[in-house]
């Protein structure tokens, strides 16, 4: 997990049933077009739909996205297993539902809501809009009006329809060299491949339908729960259980208060105790200590008088200070990635290639042998040609040059013809790091894209050219990732890598439609960007500022501001590389400078919500830890979910002009 990459912990209880699952190694294996079916399309559109509007919400409110993958396919699951027993009991033939088939509802899912995150919709795309211009001020230099681009439907669905399809076709040949010769463990594939599994076992369906009536009851919950905050929150952005001064009003005007948000609850139930915490230490930092303490120093260190968003103010040590957190911890990882990459490859040249040795197997290790061989051959069966991926990839490149510079006329087409030129390495980095980590840096080669195209191109049309080259590399690198990481999972579920393939063609066409519709949802709706909203798009701000800082350099920062970001950007470096160093029965406490950086934003309230949620994770694993492991995820998605869910209906009546009824508002008391 990361502030802006998806990633889930192998937890043991997912791995467990290993070689439990491989005594079903050898059943029969349907077809590649039989895997693939009307119904997994049916579901995988809904879910799909779903999850966009869950990471829409979280990406244009907090910019921490935990992994829906298992929830992907646990609803799976739930949906086909519901239709097919429904339909029997009808008196209808239905065709088994296989693993395979839910393997490739769970990889569509993924791939469509998948584009949510990786299309920059609410990062890098709404960087170029006229609120986030405005934000940084007209007058501030290299924040021109002639680099605004505001969303549209119909340029963004072909936006993502030009650039999402890259990046499968950019490592589809090397699909055997990295699952099967260099054994790359994709531990979030893994996991949910292991989950999948269990799920069409006897003793697995049963706890998968008990994972789902929990899911079902907490997402009911959730909703209701959305649906009676709505009537308190009145007309404006103080009203309400989102504005509930819980640990008193001095508190809550440094943001710390309780905003009883599912979402938020779920993602603490969800991400790692480590995660929730660096959360909650970043919000003291910043909003317990170093703002009041600048804030202070107005007058002196900038001037007394300034708007709450100006960046000449404190607001600019909030936003600059994230940046150097987020670009230390970016760049750490990065490098650190690309040595462990070049170190597992060198070791992977070096192993002697011996002529294999008779030895005596016992009947286990034989029985593995075996099961291993025929997932090979199931792999390799219906492949995918290297002239097929080859040509793709040129043909989809010739056709995003021609179209990328009329959607943004600064990025000149020798410029994109040079970025895909050099994603299919950019994109090798980001699937074997995946592969070896289960982090995937795709926002921190987008950021290296973006920086180096805003220099390219200079102050006329720089700020444009680097926040859409960081969309382009963004989309190919993640999508990468994302089909390596299937490819495994399909390799352990015995699914042909051809219905992978496929399927993630099929969920990312859904993306390229579903992502741009639910955003658009958003966008009609509420008042994306506002800093005192709820859907203050934090990346935005970020983004278009890194581009600003490529143009410009530092000149403009606020007095010790420079200063400040050096610290923290040293300090993301070595605290990272204590967590390298230090055992791992110490680093395990050291927080993550990535998700410490989030609240110097946008606000301690979150933190406060996933702390409460870690607490009762912590205190659930005390009580009955495998109760904790078995339901906590859907649990958690339930409340993700359900709070999700009720976005459309809030957004309805927003754009019908139907405002809450009650306006419940905290202040002082005054005496009489």
């Amino acid at each position: 997990m990361g502030t802006e990459s998806s990633s889930v912990d192998i937890s043991e209880h997912l791995l467990r049933d290993d070689r439990k699952a491989s005594s079903s190694e050898f059943e029969h294996v349907p077809e590649w077009k039989e895997q693939i079916t009307v119904r997994g399309l049916l579901v995988s559109a809904v879910l799909g739909s779903l999850f966009c509007i869950i990471t829409h919400k979280l990406n244009l409110t907090v910019g921490i996205i935990p992994s829906l993958n298992v929830a992907a396919g646990l609803l799976g699951f739930f949906f086909v297993k519901t239709w097919t027993t429904f339909m029997s009991g009808l008196g209808f033939f239905t065709k088994p539902f296989t693993r395979q088939e839910n393997t490739v509802i769970q990889t569509c899912v993924v791939a469509c809501y998948g584009l949510a995150f990786s299309g920059g919709f609410g990062s890098s795309l709404i960087a170029m809009d006229e609120r986030t211009y405005q934000l940084i001020g007209p007058d501030y230099p290299g924040n021109r009006a002639e680099d605004v681009i505001n969303p549209g439907l119909l340029w963004m669905i072909g936006f993502t329809f030009v650039v999402s399809f890259l990046g499968l076709f950019s490592l589809v040949p090397l699909r055997k060299v990295m699952v099967m010769d260099y054994k790359l463990t994709y531990p979030s594939g893994t996991a949910t491949a292991m989950l999948i599994n269990s799920f069409h076992t006897i003793s697995g369906a049963e706890l998968a339908g008990k994972q789902v009536q929990q899911l079902g009851k907490y997402l009911s919950i959730s909703f209701c729960w959305s649906c009676f905050k709505w009537f308190f929150s009145g007309i404006g952005n103080s009203c309400g259980f989102d504005n509930f001064p819980s640990f008193g009003l001095t508190l809550f005007e440094n943001s710390f208060y309780f905003d009883f948000s599912p979402t938020y609850v779920g993602c603490g139930l969800i991400c790692p105790h480590i995660v929730n915490c660096s959360v909650l230490l970043g919000a003291i930092i910043s909003w317990g200590f170093l703002w009041p303490l600048i804030s202070k120093h107005a007058g002196d260190w900038y001037p007394s008088n300034l708007g709450s968003n100006d960046f000449k103010g404190l607001y600019g040590y909030k936003v600059f200070i994230s940046i150097s957190l987020i670009l230390g911890d970016g760049i750490y990882n990065l490098i650190k990635i690309i040595l462990i990459t070049v170190r597992e490859m060198c070791r992977a040249s070096s192993k002697p290639n011996n002529l294999p040795v008779v030895s005596q197997e016992t009947d286990g290790e034989c029985s593995e042998l075996q099961a291993e061989q025929r997932r090979d051959e199931i792999f390799l069966k219906d492949g995918i040609p290297f002239w097929f991926a080859a040509s793709g990839y040129v043909c989809l490149a010739a056709i995003s040059v021609a179209t990328i510079p009329m959607i943004f006329p600064p990025l000149k087409w020798y410029l994109v013809l040079g970025s895909y030129i050099l994603a299919p390495a950019l994109a090798f980095c980001n699937s074997y790091g995946t592969g070896l980590t289960d982090w995937s840096l795709a926002s921190t080669y987008g950021k290296i894209g973006l920086f180096v195209m805003a220099s390219l191109v200079g102050p006329k049309g720089g700020v444009i050219a680097g926040v859409a080259s960081c969309a382009v590399m963004m989309s190919i690198v993640s999508t990468a990732a994302d089909l390596m990481q299937d490819f495994k999972t399909g390799y352990l579920t015995l699914s042909s890598a051809k219905s992978m393939f496929v399927s993630q063609i099929v969920g990312t066409a859904m993306g390229c439609i579903i992502a741009p519709l639910t955003f658009w949802l958003y966008w009609s709706a509420f008042d994306i960007g506002s800093p005192d909203g709820p859907y203050k798009a934090p990346y935005a701000v970020i983004y278009r500022e890194m581009a600003i800082l490529g143009v410009e350099g530092f000149s403009e920062l606020p007095k010790h501001c420079l200063a400040l970001c050096f610290g923290f950007f040293i300090a993301a470096l070595v605290i990272n590389l204590a967590r390298d160093l230090i055992p791992k029965k110490i680093s395990q406490y050291i927080p993550i400078p990535m998700a410490m950086a989030v609240p110097f934003y946008i606000g301690a309230y979150f933190a406060v919500d996933m702390f409460v949620g870690t607490v009762i994770l912590f205190i659930w694993e005390r009580l009955n830890r495998k109760d904790a492991e078995d339901y906590a995820g859907a649990v958690a998605s339930g409340l993700i979910c359900g709070d999700g869910i009720w976005t459309i209906p809030s957004a309805i009546l927003s754009i019908l002009r139907i405002n809450p009824p009650i306006c419940m508002y905290f202040g002082p008391s005054t005496s009489s």
